[in-house]
């Protein structure tokens, strides 16, 4: 389960401010902040499990790829991801486990959050089937056969409130994320596009506070499943 928390990592405007500055009031990236989430992942009837997951922030350092400033950030998973910010948002530029030598480049508009930060901004990013499973075949998991899914990302509301473990944020941004995925479901019903959806709530001043990702499936060759991701303690 830890190996698919890059999902939940893979989440701030002002008169007179640099676009940084403004971005980074719904994301942000200075070194010194510190977030760990409660992580509960329930698969098809199984009892749900339950983890922590922290993120820190590092500071800017030096992407090798591109020999260009980033800003760092660091998940107990093991996983270090470099982004950057301007007027046209937040990217995600590169990422590295712990078991690679070099980062890994994203593409050029592998968005987190786009701007302008207004109700219906859309943008596009790759995902992956982090729950989804064969019931029988091997390997199980569809990720394999599937890496990289195309999601549309939409900001639905600008101004909701959130209650979680750490307490009650507003405003905050809800972003949902909508995509298919086509499979072999059974003998009779032959291939169907399966949902994933994710909606993602990033608050003022304080970043990525909730995360709700489903993955249903009815077919009894496929087990579907959700995972949320919920702010215990920040700084």
């Amino acid at each position: 389960m830890r190996r698919c928390l890059s999902l939940l990592v893979v989440v701030l405007a002002g008169c007179g401010r640099s676009p940084e500055a403004g971005n980074e009031a719904w994301f942000p990236l200075a070194a010194g902040h510190r977030w760990t989430y409660r992580v509960t992942t329930q698969s098809g009837a199984e009892a749900p499990e339950r983890e922590t997951l922290t993120l820190r922030t590092q500071g800017r350092d030096t992407l090798v790829l591109d020999d260009q400033p980033a800003w760092l950030r660091r998940s107990d998973s093991g996983i270090t991801y470099w982004l950057r910010s301007d007027e046209a948002g937040i990217r995600r530029v590169a990422q590295k486990s712990d078991m690679q030598v070099d980062p890994v480049a994203d593409p050029a508009d592998r968005f987190v959050l786009k701007a302008p930060f207004v109700a219906g901004t859309q943008w596009q990013a790759g995902t992956t089937t982090y729950l989804l499973m064969r019931t029988h075949e091997y390997p199980r998991e569809l990720k394999h056969s599937h890496p990289n899914i195309p999601m549309t990302y939409t900001i639905e509301a600008v101004a909701d409130e959130v209650q979680v473990a750490a307490g009650k944020f507003s405003p905050c941004l809800r972003v949902r994320g909508s995509a298919t995925v086509r499979v072999f479901v059974d003998p009779i019903s032959g291939f169907k596009d399966q949902p994933l959806t994710s909606l993602e709530w990033y608050c003022r001043g304080v970043g990525l506070v909730k995360m709700e990702r489903s993955e249903p499936s009815s077919s009894p060759m496929l087990v579907g499943g959700t995972r949320t991701l919920e702010l215990e303690r920040w700084e």
